[in-house]
């Protein structure tokens, strides 16, 4: 607790870059969110993402974007969308087929075609924005009722903290920001507020068990008995993480990349602002009444 200047410094720093971020560079927006088509091809040999990369290119079909997903002969090709409707990203799709054809020796098997338009994208957005906030009222509802309201405060800037921040994560890199972003975003969200419950708890037992202890004192104990767990948790995830970060392909790069900052960040939070921010919200005495109420 006596570096809790020094967290809350480096935290404002970061949140305050990611909010200049996010309005100036903004997101990478998959098809997902921004509309567009998505072909998942297998060819015959291993795939030159290079040269079909060059025969797209003379489309003009704007965006295009090639990875290999499963297997080196597994391609997905995503195409921004088409002015003109349904028949333009028809005939998008014939065009690439074509020039697959001309140029890519071999038969190419196409798996899947999906289109994606603009309003879908922008109800998917809602839908991950409604999402979002949800988890975080659940959440601090669940603190709030399980410990005191102060606890709830403590969760919920905590829990903003980790999600601005890495959202500034997805603008500085330029990650691509799609549906499995958002399911990165609740699972760093629960990480989070797993390991403050576990502080948590332990703090609330030592305020009734060392009543005559300094606040900080209080927290500095709790934090030290719960530090091995913690290393240990974050340790195991983050091994997990960078598997499949390393072997996990393209596919769920973005979400592998969110987690294992996400995941740091997370246990960040837990340590230098969930705990201290409950110095200032007069927690030591509403505490000790309710246990002094509770024991009559």
């Amino acid at each position: 607790m006596g570096k809790k200047w020094v967290g809350f410094s480096v935290s404002l720093a970061m949140i305050l870059l990611s909010l200049i971020l996010l309005p100036t560079k903004g997101l990478n927006l998959g098809i997902d969110f921004s509309g567009g088509i998505v072909i998942e091809a297998r060819l015959p040999q291993a795939a030159d993402l290079g040269k079909m990369r060059d025969t797209l290119s003379g489309l003009k079909l704007g965006e295009i974007s090639l990875q290999n997903f499963g297997s080196p002969e597994d391609v997905m090709i995503r195409i921004g969308h088409q002015a003109g409707g349904e028949t333009a990203q028809m005939h998008a799709v014939e065009r690439v087929k074509q020039a697959f054809a001309d140029h890519i020796p071999g038969l190419i098997e196409y798996r899947k075609t999906d289109f994606v338009g603009p309003q879908v994208g922008e109800e998917l957005i809602e839908k991950g924005v409604l999402s979002m906030l949800c988890a975080f009222a659940a959440i601090m509802a669940y603190v709030w009722f399980r410990f005191e309201w102060q606890y709830g405060i403590g969760a919920l800037a905590a829990l903003l903290h980790d999600a601005i921040i890495t959202l500034g994560f997805f603008s500085l890199t330029g990650l691509e920001f799609n549906l499995t972003s958002i399911a990165a975003l609740l699972t760093i969200i629960c990480y989070s507020i797993n390991d403050s419950v576990v502080i948590y708890d332990r703090i609330r037992g030592n305020i009734r068990k060392f009543k005559k202890m300094p606040m900080e004192e209080i927290l500095d104990t709790s934090l030290n008995e719960t530090l091995s767990r913690t290393l240990l948790t974050v340790t195991t995830t983050l091994l997990a993480t960078l598997s499949l970060l390393l072997f996990g392909g393209e596919v769920i790069h973005s979400f592998s990349m969110a987690m294992f900052f996400g995941i740091i960040v997370g246990t960040y939070s837990s340590i230098y602002i969930s705990a201290p921010l409950l110095i200032y919200l007069n927690l030591r005495t509403i505490t000790l009444k309710s246990a002094a109420l509770s024991t009559r």
